[in-house]
């Protein structure tokens, strides 16, 4: 088994650059898709349990709470680390957690029915972000790189790197609203919407694990800009609208 060793530093680099996964637009664009596909009694649940705020507007929550010292622990629940050529489950498991066994844990503890209402609109809202997390391909990460974040590019221009310019650059050039973003997505069919719906978290990962060799096709001089958009943008709008289906399918399940 390979094992893979991050120093406490490299670790703390990682997570901070984590608070706007997806940016705000694109995990709101996310929570957007998914209440088009959600039952009619699970929106009507879930709606009592945010208390009255949209899934868009409580996507953002697992980010914002990064800024209060005690949730330190939930940080590295934002990614998993899976080389090139293995699996999860050949991987030595963080002892802090990742996103693939918190999206597992959360979806049992929110099936029990049993937790308190703060808990569970917690736990609703982070399940909520990670599942958004998880679609973004830099958060399945190869384990040399730090997600990307050490991958130093020019975004037309100016200092970035390779994490950020998925999380957020590309969609934030297009200077839409959350609402436009999703609308522009959320084309599809009704047998996409059953396959989707269907697959697993194993082909959630896998499925960013596949897009690697995209997301690193870099020129030489790592400026990126219009063209680098122009080819990754039609990913960057399905995986959006993956996320979003399947999180409605996640939730149905829990809730239906």
């Amino acid at each position: 088994m390979k094992i893979r060793i991050i120093s406490t530093f490299i670790l703390s680099i990682f997570t901070f650059s984590q608070a706007l996964a997806w940016g705000q637009t694109g995990h709101r664009a996310v929570g957007e898709v998914a209440s088009f596909y959600l039952k009619r009694k699970v929106e009507k649940r879930i709606n009592e349990i945010l208390s009255g705020e949209s899934i868009a507007v409580a996507s953002v929550w697992m980010d914002n709470i990064k800024s209060d010292d005690s949730w330190d622990y939930a940080k590295p629940w934002h990614y998993v680390t899976i080389p090139d050529g293995m699996t999860y489950d050949e991987t030595e498991k963080s002892p802090d957690g990742d996103i693939i066994m918190m999206i597992e844990k959360i979806t049992k503890e929110l099936k029990t029915g049993s937790l308190d209402s703060k808990s569970e609109q917690e736990k609703l809202k982070m399940l909520i972000h990670l599942v958004g997390d998880i679609h973004q391909p830099c958060h399945v990460g190869n384990g040399e790189d730090v997600g990307g974040n050490a991958v130093k590019v020019k975004w037309f221009g100016q200092n970035s790197n390779l994490h950020r310019v998925w999380d957020s650059e590309m969609i934030d050039s297009k200077a839409f609203s959350y609402t436009e973003l999703a609308d522009a997505v959320n084309i599809t069919t009704k047998e996409e919407i059953k396959t989707l719906q269907k697959n697993t978290i194993d082909v959630w990962y896998q499925e960013a694990m596949d897009l690697r060799g995209q997301v690193y096709s870099l020129p030489e001089d790592m400026y990126l800009g219009y063209e680098y958009s122009y080819k990754n943008w039609a990913t960057v709008q399905d995986q959006i609208k993956k996320a979003g289906i399947r999180l409605a399918g996640l939730l149905n399940e829990i809730y239906g």
